[in-house]
């Protein structure tokens, strides 16, 4: 049986390792941890190297590459974007680091597609762009701010569900 070539990562969650009564594991130690992805890992516990189950798919690397319908801006074309906009903006001020924010990126790019047209959806990296995030007086993330007319109309702090966000675009729209 030929090793891996593949570095061992831990499996996300996992209360109990399961041990799997196989013949073909009965010749070493071993204990069996079935993952998620259904890709059964083998670690021998004298070497603590990993094994490829025999007849198994080898483990696939996944990478999540979507595309934002919230585009980003920046302090070069904050003004042109944000405050000269003909019609009402929504700009989310962001960290990357920020587990939360990614939450929020998901309702953003709903709202964006929902009221294409109706409003423009933005997003703003407060690690790159401070100077901005100090203007409007962000202390955390995520923050988001609706303008109209070049002027602040409303923000909302933190992480809220959908229908927030929608209520307050409706009376920016309206007013």
């Amino acid at each position: 049986m030929a090793s891996s070539s593949a570095t061992f990562s831990p499996p996300l969650y996992f209360p109990r390792p399961r041990t799997l009564q196989n013949p073909i594991f009965s010749s070493f130690p071993s204990q069996c941890r079935i993952n998620p992805t259904g890709v059964s890992s083998v670690t021998h516990l004298l070497t603590r190297k990993e094994f490829r189950v025999r007849n198994a798919p080898p483990p696939l690397r996944v990478l999540c590459m979507r595309d934002y319908k919230a585009a980003e801006v920046t302090g070069n074309s904050w003004e042109k974007s944000i405050l000269k906009s003909e019609i009402p903006v929504l700009v989310e001020f962001y960290a990357s680091w920020c587990g939360p924010c990614r939450m929020v990126h998901r309702v953003i790019d709903e709202i964006a597609e929902e009221y294409s047209g109706r409003i423009k959806c933005f997003v703003l990296n407060t690690d790159h762009d401070m100077r901005i995030a100090e203007n409007y007086e962000i202390k955390a993330v995520p923050v988001v701010l609706l303008f109209k007319n070049g002027e602040k109309r409303d923000s909302i702090v933190g992480t809220m569900p959908k229908e927030f966000y929608v209520a307050a675009i409706e009376k920016v729209i309206a007013s």
